[in-house]
Order: C-alpha cells, then sequence, then structure tokens
C-alpha cells in the first residue's frame, strides 16, 4: 500500500528526503510545509531541485500540512537553533496522529539522560494521544554513531572502547546558520561559539553517547567535553561565506561519555575550512571527508567509511545518505508502537524498496 507522506523543511537535508519522497514508488506526496514565504506556492519538484510538476504546491504553515492527513510527516525543519519550536512541532503533528520521521530535533534521537524528562514525558503524551510514533536521525549524530558503530560491536566478544570519528573539510558545505552562528568559523579566536557553550556538546551527542552505551550494556557516569581552534593564516571564501584572516577557521572537538573514569564512548570531530590546516589532527583516509570508527577490544577495528555521490562532494553524500536512512525508515516507523522510537527500537533497516536497474 502506497504510504501517503508530507515534507517540512527543504533546506539541505528536506530538499532530498524531498527528492526521494518524489521518486520513490512506495511514498504518495501530499504536501509540502515551508517557512520562507518565497517559497509558498512552488511546486514540490522545483523545491527538490528535479524536473518534474508534482502538482503538489508548498504552504506556509503546519497547521496545513496536518489538515491533508498525511500517514507521515518528514520533518527536516531547522532545529540546532530552535530546539524548543522544533519539538513543539513534533508534538502538534504526534497529537494530530501523524507518525514523524526526521532530521530534528536531534535530541529525540534518544533523549533519555539528554533532554529533561518533562519535555520527554510532553512527548509521549503527545504520541499516546495520537497513536503516533516519532524517530529522529541524522549523520552525525546519526547513522554514522549508532548504525554503523553498532554493527561492528554486534561481532566483538570485548570491547573497551568504541570511538566515532567525523573528519571533514567543510569547505564547500553551504550551511551558513551552521557554520557561522553554531559553529563559530569565521569568529574571534577568543570567542565561544554556540555549540561550546558548557553543556551544548553533551547535549548534542549525549543522545549518540548514551544510545550507544545503553546498546552495549553499560551506564554513562559523565559526559566530557573537549574543543579547540585554529586561526585562518589568511582571508579567504568558502560556500557559507568570508573566513577573516585570525578568526576560527578549522576545529577540533570531542565528546566522552565517561564510566568510572575511562572514555568508554567518545565522539571526535575534526573540521576544516582548507585541507592545509593543522596537519596533525587527525586525518581522512581519502578524498575531502570520511566517518571512522574505531573499536578497542576483540577484535579491534577501525573502520573507515568514504561516502561519495554523483550530484556532490562527501558533504552531500553524508547528508544523502542520513535522508535516505530517513525516508527509508517510514514504513518501519508506522509499523512501531506509538512513542520516541530509536535505532534501538526498529528493526535491522535493509535498503528495501530503493533498488533500481542501471540504466
Amino acid at each position: 500500500m502506497v504510504i501517503r507522506v508530507a515534507q517540512v523543511g527543504t533546506g539541505n537535508a528536506g530538499m532530498l528526503t524531498l527528492r526521494q519522497l518524489i521518486q520513490d514508488a512506495r511514498f504518495e506526496l501530499v504536501a509540502v510545509g515551508v517557512s520562507t514565504p518565497a517559497k509558498v506556492g512552488v511546486d514540490a519538484g522545483e523545491l527538490a531541485r528535479i524536473d518534474v510538476e508534482t502538482g503538489v504546491r508548498a504552504v506556509g504553515s503546519l497547521d496545513e500540512v496536518i489538515a491533508t492527513s498525511p500517514d507521515c510527516v518528514v520533518y527536516c525543519a531547522m532545529g540546532d537553533t530552535r530546539p524548543v519550536e522544533a519539538t513543539n512541532d513534533v508534538r502538534a503533528l504526534l497529537e494530530a496522529g501523524i507518525d514523524v520521521v526526521g532530521s530534528a530535533p536531534g535530541t529525540l534521537q534518544f533523549p533519555w539522560g539528554t533532554m529533561p524528562q518533562k519535555v520527554i514525558d510532553k512527548v509521549e503524551t503527545s504520541a499516546r494521544a495520537g497513536g503516533a510514533s516519532v524517530y529522529i536521525t541524522g549523520v552525525d549524530p546519526g547513522w554514522a554513531s549508532d548504525l554503523v558503530p553498532l554493527a561492528l560491536a554486534s561481532t566483538c566478544q570485548r570491547i573497551e572502547q568504541i570511538t566515532c570519528y567525523e573528519l571533514a573539510d567543510y569547505a564547500t558545505y553551504d550551511g551558513a546558520e551552521v557554520m557561522f552562528d553554531l559553529m563559530g568559523f569565521g569568529h574571534r579566536l577568543d570567542s565561544t561559539p554556540m555549540l561550546f557553550l558548557p553543556g551544548v556538546l553533551g547535549l548534542a551527542w549525549g543522545t549518540a553517547i548514551r544510545m550507544m552505551a545503553t546498546a552495549i550494556g553499560i551506564e554513562v557516569d559523565e559526559i566530557v567535553e573537549f574543543w579547540e581552534a585554529e586561526p585562518a593564516p589568511e582571508t579567504y571564501e568558502i560556500a557559507a561565506g568570508t573566513i577573516e584572516k585570525g578568526t576560527i577557521a578549522a576545529l577540533h572537538f570531542s565528546i566522552s561519555g565517561m564510566v568510572d573514569g575511562h572514555p568508554a564512548i567518545v565522539v571526535e570531530h575534526v573540521t576544516r575550512t582548507r585541507d592545509d590546516l593543522r596537519p596533525d589532527w587527525a586525518r581522512p583516509s581519502s578524498g575531502g571527508g570520511a566517518y571512522r570508527v574505531e573499536i578497542t577490544g576483540e577484535p579491534s577495528y577501525v573502520v573507515d567509511i568514504v561516502p561519495s555521490s554523483e550530484h556532490g562532494d562527501h558533504n552531500h553524500a553524508a547528508i544523502v545518505a542520513a535522508c535516505g536512512r530517513i525516508v527509508n525508515a517510514i514504513p518501519d516507523v508506522i509499523a512501531a508502537d506509538p512513542g520516541i522510537r530509536t535505532t534501538l527500537d526498529l528493526p535491522l533497516p535493509t535498503g528495501r524498496g530503493t533498488y533500481v536497474a542501471p540504466s
């Protein structure tokens, strides 16, 4: 049976999930919600940047999306800088009896121990009221820090530490709000970007750390945060804007889940805007970006995943992977019991329904 779906948000991620919803025969697109006035009334095919006239034109409010009665909404509106609003949107959809998959709010990936319990309770109450479920994922936190490391962990006889890395050149990433407002690129070296205010890293990646810990049967005592920045040696342009000389041009940060004083679960990022910056920091194994999983145990692993795409570089390919995971989860989320669902709850994903014969 074809699943009636709606899309909310058509940015870097939403455009790609929308593209699959239009082209995937498992789904019927019934609505697209946008927040930019100029996009209201635009056909979904144009918003997805594909040469298809769908007849579905974007609307400017969540109520209009709800009125189309979709089975599921793919929610990819910005959540990093508007977590309260994103959570309230998800609650409204759940209360209307609509299942939700998406990329925001990120704390719903695995909220226990990270999100305030009163907020978790409100989301669960909304889900029960509507008989609906919600599943949130992404890149990292997302498939690179739950699905992949846990698949490897399932083969181990002993695990001492799991470390997940994102090693990427962000020069081609055009998300200015994330790059400048959240991560602080282009800001003074003595400033503290929003992402590195005390507790924010733990809030953002605590979901992945606590999910991995729960999966292997341990409990994290505390989360330790670390970050350092490298200045630009000169002024230069990146896709998101200008990096002035002396401002933040590369970042190295980590979030460690501690168990009895030992960093048992670690997420580490090295984000450059030029390949020549800080050669002493960890580097991707190939191309401009990679996701590395290291497991110390028996057996031990070092696995580098290098995503690529026929439509863009490593940054684009990683987002495509997250979007594919989101859309492909729709049937399982619809079948799931009402409530907040995580990767630990859903069946092993297989890519069912995505095969296309080569042309």
